[in-house]
């Protein structure tokens, strides 16, 4: 029992609260989090860094009239817990539960859905602009992380927001990391601020002096503004937040929620924008998280006593791994390869890679549209850039694939790790649109691995290529095949045929190879032979193959985890349409919505992706019935539902 946070039934229980009460409701409010993700999985360090921040806000403001902007949306549990959602947390990323990042079709006290970083300020700016022209007075509040600071969408709202000088309410959490350490000038130089408290200290005490000379004081303030600067100068180099309109507040402890209220009520009767600096612990009050931050970051299940993760039968290596591996081995032979990530060492595996070449490794923060165009300037003045990015987060740099890669036909290799569905993060983490927008670029190649083995020849050949190439694949274990020590490079456009008689062809990319390979199974018991292609290029096509497929075949199966729209089995009906050849086809896919969050396996059945759905509807599109299946004992099995 949680004898403070039972009481909290609404936001506005929160403010009847004193400041002991408070500090109590946050160590009860930090055990049902700890409980809950040790349970779900889910981001615990950031979130156990911000329950004093979130009940400070609670206590000052009053939401949802007053506005709250999360980034990134990994800080807002306790958010979530004040706002009517905490009999639900028990169901946090689970299918049909509360997701895990704010959600406006989830409550109204999200004031705006997010999961991608540095989007809060221009978030929080439009609806202070919005409020402004209806003549409203709302508050608005963006919170964000530090490491959101090192993408460039923060500094565009921040110029704009100090240029219009409407009243908004930035609060700068510094924890000094994203989810890897922090890199970069803006780390260095928040830094600098937290160890030059004084600064603060003395534009304070110079303000009060001056305001307190008889008569002309509050004028000698106003005019006095060059001479604050050359305090600012000395004391702390930059003072970037004023520079830029911002009324800078800070820095000040993020866990003294005392302090917190009598900032926030400051802030909210100054005008203009404000900038509130605090400094936080992730994975505060939890010594696991505290110790590794890092790790804890993004965790699945665990031992909430111990902090050690729920141990899972031996499998095979990640793709992740492999691919870690298998850049490390040819960097050894390539001193041309270089490796950038987007504040990602450890999720996309290169943080391996950073202590075998340092010299040869880029971690550019949260900016996957530098990272592009960093890695063309690499690869024309003669160098060959691997960028590892998530699926989800390089749909950010589309632009510069295209202007700055591939009309220029540089060599860039761009590896997109956890592509396709990757469960209980939801929709904004699913990276099921990149076959679609990849294959839209004149000069790319798209490849795209049946399995961990077939990714480590994929990266070869892919560095082989004079030009841009991507390689996508799945979060978590490969199949478990056997791992060779050498690399070979694949022939461009071919697909590799698994098995080749049928009347039907199920033509498959990636994870869709082994779902395709049970189904071809099951079809055979139901007296329905199948070719299994295992089609590898998404980009170039192997039309040769597909149209002798067509003139062959009753019918042809494309099988993808990707979008539909615009995606593989779409590039297939292309072929066939530009050649005038005539042959049914039916396609698998992502269908044209937002896939919720749930495990990987519910969000495959929930899109047909499973081979028994896939071996019926191919039945059902032949005009067959599947027949009855025989339990163990002779007996009729009960045929699932379609």
């Amino acid at each position: 029992m949680h004898a403070l946070l039972d009481r909290i039934n609404k936001p506005e229980d929160v403010k009847r609260l004193n400041v002991q009460e408070l500090d109590r409701l946050a160590a009860e409010i930090r055990r049902l989090i700890i409980d809950t993700v040790a349970r779900n999985g889910g981001h615990l360090a950031p979130n156990l860094g911000t329950v004093e921040l979130t009940l400070a806000l609670y206590s000052v403001f009053s939401f949802p009239q007053d506005k709250l902007v999360w980034d990134v949306g990994h800080q807002s549990y306790t958010h979530k817990i004040l706002t009517g959602r905490r009999e639900r947390f028990a169901t946090l990323r689970r299918q049909g539960g509360i997701t895990g990042f704010p959600n406006r079709f989830e409550s109204p006290y999200d004031a705006f859905g997010v999961g991608h970083a540095s989007t809060s300020i221009s978030a929080a700016l439009g609806m202070a602009i919005a409020r402004d022209v209806r003549g409203l007075h709302n508050q608005v509040i963006a919170v964000i992380g530090d490491g959101a600071l090192t993408g460039g969408e923060s500094f565009e709202a921040l110029n704009h927001a100090g240029d219009l000088g409407t009243k908004l309410i930035v609060i700068l959490n510094d924890n000094e990391m994203s989810i890897d350490a922090n890199v970069g000038a803006m780390s260095e130089y928040l830094s600098r601020i937290r160890i030059a408290p004084q600064y603060n200290r003395a534009k304070r005490d110079m303000g009060n002096l001056l305001m307190s000379i008889p008569h002309i004081g509050g004028k000698v303030y106003k005019t006095a503004s060059h001479l604050k600067d050359g305090v600012r100068s000395v004391l702390v180099p930059g003072s970037l937040f004023e520079e830029m309109g911002f009324h800078y507040i800070g820095p000040i402890d993020g866990h003294n929620i005392g302090l917190l209220e009598e900032v926030l009520s400051r802030a909210r009767d100054m005008t203009g924008p404000v900038l509130i600096h605090i400094h936080t612990v992730k994975g505060k009050g939890y010594l696991p998280a505290e110790q590794a931050p890092e790790k804890f970051h993004g965790v699945g299940c665990f031992d909430a006593q111990t902090g050690k993760p729920v141990k899972k039968a031996a499998c095979a290596p990640s793709y992740t791994a492999v691919f870690s591996q298998a850049l490390i081995e040819l960097a050894k032979k390539d001193p041309d390869i270089l490796a950038i990530t987007a504040a990602m060492p450890s999720g996309t595996g290169l943080k391996a890679f950073g202590k075998a070449y340092p010299n040869r490794f880029f971690d550019v923060g949260i900016a996957e549209e530098h990272a592009m165009t960093l890695a063309a300037g690499m690869a024309a003045a003669g160098m060959h850039p691997v960028i590892a990015l998530y699926s989800t987060f390089a749909q950010r740099a589309y632009d510069q694939m295209i202007h700055d890669v591939c009309l220029q036909n540089l060599p860039v290799t761009i590896c997109l790790d956890r592509a396709g569905l990757v469960g209980e993060d939801g929709p904004t983490h699913h990276g099921v649109f990149d076959l679609s927008y990849l294959r839209q670029m004149p000069n790319m190649h798209v490849l795209v691995p049946k399995d961990e083995e077939e990714l480590r020849h994929m990266l070869a050949t892919a560095i082989a290529i004079d030009g841009p190439a991507a390689i996508r694949y799945p979060r978590g274990a490969g199949r478990g095949v056997t791992l060779t020590d050498d690399f070979r490079t694949l022939p461009i456009g071919k697909a590799e045929v698994l098995h080749e008689e049928g009347e039907v062809a199920l033509l498959a990319v990636g994870t869709m190879v082994e779902k395709a390979e049970k189904a071809a199974e099951l079809l055979h018991e139901q007296g329905i032979e199948a070719a299994v292609v295992n089609m590898r290029f998404v980009k170039p096509l192997d039309e040769a193959l597909i149209l002798r497929y067509a003139a062959e075949k009753k019918l042809l199966v494309t099988l993808e985890e990707n979008a539909l729209a615009g995606g593989f089995g779409a590039s297939v009906l292309e072929c066939l349409a530009d050649h005038g050849a005539a042959v049914p086809v039916l396609r698998f896919g992502i269908p044209d919505r937002f896939v919720e969050q749930g495990t990987r396996q519910e969000l495959l059945s929930l899109c047909g992706l499973q081979a028994e759905a896939i071996a019926a509807a191919i039945l059902r599109k032949l005009g067959r019935e599947p027949a009855p299946q025989q339990d163990a004992a002779g007996g009729q099995m009960e045929q699932p539902e379609q």
